[in-house]
């Protein structure tokens, strides 16, 4: 392949004449290489890189270690078919995904492309296992944008405003948003008010022996940054046992030591019946699983499941050296430290703006609310565009989220060094002031 000379204008042209608007771009500049946490254009200018392709770059772009196992499997060949001739690396990285999950029984796990594709296989798992239609999801929730994964994804525009109509039996239950909670309730009374709010939806709005799962984000991630109480996970949890249903924790964001654990579930003290992960699993490579209870997942027969370039064996090769990885440099550990330092970041800025409200994390998942002041904690989706759109015009990746638009989130890699984190920083203040 020979390399480009046009320029970023030429580019920037040629993406309006021949790339739908449709697919957004947060920076109009040309990646031209990438290493741990700061990508570089075309024309030389560094980007300090606190997104992480939406959170899928855990362990940094461009990684030693996977670029070398790509490498060799390229060598090697690139895609006999999963279906057609079997491979050691799709049925490798299997075993180590149900070794390193959590759950103390039998497991198996089946790959495919998509964060969205190990949503919809998860809920066809489901259904085959329960005999049941109904899929239950949560306001504020994000799962994809296939047709079946719209329908469970909360927020309308721009995800679903006249994509419709949309497959039938979704339906989306009550999410407690303890910020957001009347100022008179306690934290403890709002709970408890959500777990019966929960309940009673599965007497007002679907009934639970009409529900093959409940697919759950332990953190909301395109919603906000949403962290639930662990009583109301539990609750959750609980009432999936109580009724047969199978609870499906969607780990595509949060997963592969984002939250200061392997899998966010894990801080809520209690174990999936199945788990989808993305993202992060392959360093940027497209692939995506679907892990839990072999009895669950074995139920299906022979071609029910799959796809063409399911498990893709340079994706598995990827997804094993970002597992070694993660251990070797205690990435887990690290994903802490990182969101402490951003933390405390916020917390200046805090002192300095009246419109920063909320600061929430889970490990280095961490964000910020801009509200109109905080008292009455009203959503200031204005400034935060004006904040996201100066960090990404002048050297900063950053990212927005939450239904309202008012969430500035920060996914930055887990191999940040504290040099580009401290550069990344100085344009956030800037972006503030």
């Amino acid at each position: 392949m020979t390399t480009s000379f046009l320029s970023t204008k030429e580019l920037q042209e040629k993406r309006v004449k021949y790339v739908p608007k449709g697919v957004s771009n947060g920076n109009l500049n040309i990646a031209h290489k990438a290493s741990g946490a700061t990508i570089t254009d075309i024309d030389g200018n560094d980007w300090i890189d606190f997104a992480g392709a939406i959170g899928t770059l855990n362990v940094g772009h461009s990684h030693p270690k996977v670029t070398a196992a790509v490498k060799e499997q390229v060598e090697r060949f690139l895609h006999p078919g999963f279906n057609v001739m079997m491979y050691e690396g799709y049925i490798t990285l299997a075993e180590k995904l149900c070794q390193i999950t959590p759950g103390d029984f039998e497991k198996q796990a089946i790959f495919f492309n998509s964060g969205a594709e190990a949503v919809e296989n998860a809920i066809k798992i489901s259904r085959r296992y329960t005999g049941r239609q109904a899929v239950v999801s949560f306001v504020r929730g994000y799962h994809g944008r296939t047709n079946l994964t719209m329908g469970m994804t909360s927020k309308v525009k721009p995800y679903k405003f006249g994509f419709g109509p949309f497959a039938p039996e979704i339906y989306q239950a009550p999410f407690p948003y303890v910020y957001q909670k009347p100022s008179e309730m306690t934290d403890e009374a709002y709970i408890d008010m959500k777990i019966e709010e929960f309940k009673d939806f599965f007497i007002a709005t679907v009934a639970p022996e009409s529900v093959a799962c409940i697919v759950m984000e332990p953190v909301q991630g395109e919603g906000g940054f949403i962290i639930p109480p662990k009583k109301f996970v539990q609750a959750v949890r609980e009432f999936c046992t109580e009724n047969g249903i199978v609870f499906v924790a969607d780990e595509i964001q949060t997963g592969f030591g984002r939250t200061g654990k392997l899998f966010a579930i894990e801080h809520f003290d209690v174990t999936p019946d199945l788990m989808t992960v993305s993202k992060s699993l392959a360093a940027g490579l497209p692939l995506s699983g679907v892990v839990g209870k072999t009895e669950i997942l074995n139920e299906a027969g022979p071609g029910e499941l799959g796809g063409t370039y399911s498990g893709s064996p340079v994706a598995c090769a990827a997804a094993l050296a970002v597992i070694d990885i993660m251990e070797e440099e205690k990435l887990v550990g690290k994903s802490e430290v990182i969101g402490q330092k951003i933390e405390a970041k916020l917390q200046e800025l805090a002192e300095k703006y009246d419109y920063v409200g909320e600061i929430r994390r889970l490990g280095s998942m961490v964000a910020v609310e801009i509200v109109e002041d905080r008292l009455s904690k009203k959503p200031n989706k204005a400034k935060t565009s004006e904040i996201v759109t100066y960090a990404n015009d002048n050297g900063l990746l950053l990212l927005s989220a939450g239904l309202k638009g008012n969430v500035i989130r920060f996914l930055a890699p887990l191999v940040i060094t504290d040099e580009e984190l401290e550069k990344g920083f100085a344009i956030l203040e800037k972006s503030f002031q």
